[in-house]
């Protein structure tokens, strides 16, 4: 039977050592508590995390990391392995989190649970507590600035919500999986979890993350690497939103017309010249780095569309869309269209033939082929 806790012995802002260090022993005791932060990255490279929300089953506050002088009370709490922290959509919380507290572990996350279950994959929170629980919440303060003070009871209120359904919805998730008999499934979902390395990115690797950059030729793939780690480098040396340093479509531009010159570079359209004049020795040096020959080689048209292999990725897609009928799943739990695309182009490295996807549904796709 699952139990929702409505009122609290505390809902106020922890604003001291001495509270916070209380408030940590009270939840050290639990099993379980429920977590979630409020933070801003707006202006910044770094979030600035201005909430932390706690919850056990009689007991619930808000730390206020913003008059604290650090979350050190709180740090063994979060890495505990003997006490679960439950979250919703948890990758940016523990992102955050990581350089203050340490890796939050071990998590249950109640998004990777319900999609599970058979609930959409990026169900929101307010949606599966509707859902699973019944409860409406209020979405009165979705666009709150969580740096200013003091907080308004109601704001407190609306920030309590964030974590007051988790433990009850944990309950209902993990007893729906029990009965399904997917409670593996979600283990081996959330261990991936546990990698720090997933929380970070390394300025060599930062221009994956950057759409519009694929099928390059070698010279312009050692450029677009180059400004996406000195861009990287840039962005935490001046704690700035990456797009503040270079716009991802300038960084584009400039690995598609490899400009080595200052004049070339402001020739490519919407090129700040403000940015020319504090940056553009240093994007012409790494246009030099690239060794980029000169003249660069042409620009690869975009490939027609392969009539076999899109044949093969809607065979592959008619076979997921079937089996995530059989589990009740939404088709891309189990596979996205990127994972099918790179099965149809010869890889056998994808998520979707390890660990329950490839039981499931891997050895189907990979018979089709």
């Amino acid at each position: 039977m699952v139990q929702i806790i409505i009122s609290f012995r505390l809902h106020h802002i922890v604003s001291t050592s001495s509270d916070l260090a209380a408030l940590s022993a009270r939840l050290a005791t639990s099993a379980r508590i429920g977590l979630d932060t409020e933070f801003l990255r707006e202006r910044t490279y770094r979030a600035q995390l201005c909430l932390v929300q706690l919850s056990a089953p009689d007991d619930a506050a808000c730390v206020d990391p913003l008059a604290l002088p650090d979350l050190k009370p709180l740090t063994q709490v979060l890495a505990s392995s003997a006490l679960v922290k439950v979250m919703h959509a948890c990758r940016q919380d523990l992102e955050v989190l990581l350089p203050l507290t340490g890796l939050v572990r071990p998590v249950f996350d109640t998004q990777i649970a319900a999609a599970l279950t058979g609930l959409p994959a990026q169900v929101g929170y307010a949606e599966a507590v509707r859902r699973l629980l019944g409860r409406e919440l209020a979405k009165s303060h979705t666009r709150t600035d969580w740096s200013r003070r003091p907080l308004s009871p109601a704001q407190i209120e609306y920030a309590l919500d964030d974590v007051r359904y988790l433990l009850p919805l944990a309950a209902r998730l993990q007893e729906q999986l029990a009965r399904l008999g997917r409670l593996d499934w979600l283990a081996e979902e959330l261990a991936a979890l546990e990698d720090p390395g997933a929380l970070t990115i390394e300025p060599d690797n930062a221009w994956l993350r950057i759409k519009g950059l694929r099928d390059l030729d070698p010279a312009r793939a050692r450029l677009a690497r180059a400004l996406g780690a000195w861009r990287e480098r840039c962005a935490v040396e001046h704690n700035r939103p990456r797009g503040w340093i270079l716009d991802d479509t300038l960084l584009r531009e400039i690995v598609v017309q490899v400009p080595r010159t200052l004049q070339a570079l402001a020739q490519i359209a919407e090129m700040p010249p403000g940015l020319i004049k504090r940056r553009g020795e240093e994007l012409l040096a790494q246009v030099r780095a690239a060794e980029v020959p000169h003249p660069a080689p042409p620009v690869a048209g975009r490939a027609r569309p392969d009539p076999v292999k899109a044949a093969l990725v809607k065979k592959l897609g008619a076979v997921s869309q079937a089996v995530a009928a059989e589990l009740n799943l939404v088709p891309e739990v189990l596979a996205t269209r990127r994972d099918l695309e790179q099965l149809a182009d010869g890889r056998r490295d994808g998520a979707v033939l390890r660990g329950w996807r490839r039981a499931m549904l891997g050895e189907r796709l990979l018979a089709a082929l």
